[in-house]
């Protein structure tokens, strides 16, 4: 099968060789030059054989309306543009009636994986109509982790972003509480090996887990965490996950709470946001701030 791909970082990056290595043509632009296999999103598209599919990986908001603007414009009916980036799930709505008017189907899809994704597959979460979706199947099935999970057809158009966001929700609360637990074994005298302590979760207990995996490679890295500020930002889609839960009536404690102490971390220089910010940068390769 034959692919554009716009936004080459990180992830965009990773799903391209990714993609490559399972026989797939990929066709990527991005504004870095160094990176990019055309110099236009125009030239991208006629690289393309009809019906086109058109990845996009670019941040959400403003940057995926303008590619969103210019594919609608470039592409034809019988065409797909798949959004996998972090947008919101109403922007999806929006975005699949743009491109409906024009015969142009869209898929949504959330992508789990990080800067892992390249050699353990991706998470994959979509939504939209069935007859695109199935179009696409070849290209989830080079991206999804071997064996029988890791990839669903969440619902129509938004789903997938939706499904994505509630998985970050629950992210947030999962590093919160293994982020208290490492700061009040660094603080009592009797445990003076907290590293290690760690690391005994790995295997029969029930909260083992690949984010318990990536705390140990952090404190392997800087085992009290000295070199980072107590900051972590938050993404938005914690946000995004508690204003639903409001606007459905279903109670969020947890995820609530977690969200709130990233807000405390502007604050102050919080220890428990030093394993955050750990855990940010080993699954995702987000910045972490080092202490001056």
């Amino acid at each position: 099968m034959k692919l554009g791909l716009i936004g080459l970082g990180k992830m965009g990056g990773n799903m391209r060789e990714r993609i490559r290595r399972a026989g797939h043509t990929v066709i990527g632009y991005d504004r870095n030059p160094d990176v990019s296999d055309v110099g236009s999103l125009e030239e991208l598209v006629q690289q393309l054989d009809a019906p086109r599919t058109v990845w996009v990986m670019v941040p959400a908001g403003t940057a995926t309306q303008t590619v969103i603007d210019e594919l609608k414009d470039l592409l034809s009916p019988g065409d797909t543009v798949v959004d996998g980036g972090n947008s919101r799930w109403t922007d999806d709505e929006k975005h699949a009636a743009e491109l409906g008017i024009k015969g142009i189907g869209f898929v949504d899809a959330g992508v789990s994986g990080g800067v892992w994704g390249l050699q353990n597959g991706y998470a994959l979460m979509v939504g939209g109509d069935k007859e695109h979706v199935e179009r696409l199947q070849p290209i989830f099935e080079a991206l999804k982790p071997e064996g029988p999970y890791g990839y669903v057809h969440a619902g129509r158009v938004g789903a997938g972003h939706f499904s994505k966001m509630v998985h970050n929700g629950i992210e947030y609360a999962m590093m919160q509480a293994y982020a208290e637990g490492w700061e009040l074994l660094e603080k009592v005298n009797s445990v003076d090996n907290v590293r290690e302590v760690f690391r005994s979760w790995q295997e029969g207990t029930v909260i083992r887990s690949w984010l318990l995996d990536l705390a140990v490679n952090a404190l392997d890295e800087d085992e009290h965490l000295e070199k980072l500020r107590g900051y972590a930002e938050d993404s938005g889609e914690g946000r995004w996950t508690v204003e639903a839960a409001i606007d459905n009536a279903v109670p969020l404690p947890a995820i609530t709470a977690s969200l709130f102490a990233r807000f405390a971390s502007r604050q102050d220089d919080s220890p428990q946001m030093k394993m955050i910010a750990a855990l940010r940068n080993q699954f995702g390769g987000h910045a972490v701030e080092s202490k001056k």
